[in-house]
């Protein structure tokens, strides 16, 4: 698949008929937006029967049907860190690969089931 929602339609039109499949996590908003579009048409209710999960939390994420349960990157802390990092490593003349882990948040809509109980 590419970045696209047409993309996401067409990947989601052939999960959609396949019945083992409960969730499904996309690279990004747009691509999830695609599948719940192909699931909805096939009758595969979200999240009864499958879970969706995007990445990025576009704007639009909370306007979607159901609204879309995502994950929110912290764009400006992996910028500032990877900017940090760096000079660091150019002031220190260090040959080796410094590395940082940056969490993103995951923030819960309503296109995941709850966990059975």
């Amino acid at each position: 698949a590419d970045w696209s929602a047409a993309s996401g339609y067409r990947c989601g039109q052939m999960l959609a008929g396949t019945p083992g499949v409960t969730a499904v996590f996309t690279a990004n908003d747009d691509l999830a937006l695609g599948v719940l579009h192909a699931l909805h048409e096939q009758g595969r209710r979200v999240p009864e029967e499958v879970s969706v999960v995007g990445f990025d939390d576009v704007p639009d994420a909370a306007y979607f049907i159901p609204p879309l349960t995502t994950v929110r990157p912290d764009f400006d802390t992996v910028a500032k860190a990877s900017l940090d990092l760096l000079l660091t490593q150019i002031e220190s003349g260090a040959d080796r690969t410094l590395r940082q882990t940056v969490s993103p948040t995951l923030i819960e809509r309503s296109s995941v089931a709850p966990p059975p109980r």
